[in-house]
């Protein structure tokens, strides 16, 4: 239905509502940096930090589903990485083009 280049993950069902639009895309691969195009979207920051919890629950689950370790051992591991990043970050933002 939406349709998609094969290196694209397919868009979500909300994605086909009046209104909705993409706020956040990441890329990345093996020894390739990360690249975001974000839109701010809200007034307020504070926002931004209850979406990435969010996606942090939602990347546990995913870990939990895949039987390699429990969701709150991968939420406990994305926190620390969160917190690594945070205490010393490996790269500054860059605005691309």
């Amino acid at each position: 239905m939406f349709g998609r280049a094969k290196n694209e993950l397919d868009k979500p069902p909300v994605a086909r509502e009046d209104g909705a639009v993409e706020i956040l895309r990441v890329w990345g691969g093996e020894n390739l940096p990360q690249q975001y195009s974000l839109l701010p979207t809200w007034e307020d920051p504070a926002a931004w930090g209850m979406l990435l919890v969010d996606i942090a629950r939602h990347a546990a689950k995913a870990y939990s589903d895949t039987g390699g370790m429990s969701e709150a051992e991968a939420l406990a591991r994305l926190k620390a990485g969160f917190d690594v990043e945070w205490g010393t970050p490996t790269d500054a933002p860059v605005q691309l083009g």
